[in-house]
């Protein structure tokens, strides 16, 4: 936990840009719309079709005020790495080194990077990352959770029936964000933890 919130004290670097990272998902539901005569109003069932389920990965840097958001349809260890890829190569090209925050899910490692890519491509890609894992049961302490709820409520309530869609609601959504360059006040500190946390510790014995 502490090493966390160590990392969140840094100062900004865009040479050494710290990215919060985490995934969620979304059913695409299709409607069933009554037919209706000319003249009357336009009814719609209380049933719905399931038509599958888009994968959203989302990297926020909350120093910058940014955050990129990739809508997919699966969630396998190959979507990863080319997401990590891209945030590499293509959004923070310029950066020395990334400094990630993640959860420990499966997925979430170098190896998914070497199941995804040429070892020689996988490993280039691999140097340009420094992980800093959340503890088990602590992903409140990734402060892309925060980012993803506001992304639930303000664009993924509404019923989407197909991944183009949802990918041009998002996109515009991460489009106004970015614009108004919002981001997260983090307040918990190292010093708060030892405090309101202390049960977490362990407790030394003076013998």
């Amino acid at each position: 936990m502490e090493d966390i919130l160590e990392v969140y004290r840094q100062p900004y670097d865009p040479l050494r840009p710290v990215i919060c990272l985490d995934e969620t998902n979304r059913q695409l539901i299709e409607e069933q719309r009554i037919a209706a005569k000319p003249g009357q109003i336009e009814l719609v069932d209380y049933e719905y079709r399931r038509l599958g389920v888009a994968d959203l990965f989302v990297a926020f840097e909350p120093l910058a005020a940014k955050r990129v958001v990739e809508v997919t349809g699966s969630r396998k260890r190959t979507d990863f790495a080319a997401f990590i890829k891209k945030l590499a190569d293509t959004h923070y090209s310029h950066a020395e080194k990334i400094v990630l925050v993640m959860d420990n899910l499966n997925t979430h490692d170098i190896a998914s990077l070497y199941e995804a890519f040429p070892a020689p491509e996988a490993r280039r890609i691999a140097e340009r990352l420094e992980i800093h894992y959340t503890p088990k049961h602590a992903s409140w302490l990734n402060m892309v959770e925060i980012e993803i709820g506001i992304l639930s409520r303000q664009c993924l309530a509404e019923k989407m029936t197909g991944i183009d869609q949802m990918r041009r609601k998002v996109s515009a959504w991460q489009f106004r964000r970015n614009a108004a360059c919002s981001t997260v006040n983090w307040q918990f500190t190292t010093a708060d933890a030892r405090i309101k946390l202390k049960k977490l510790y362990p407790v030394l014995s003076e013998t």
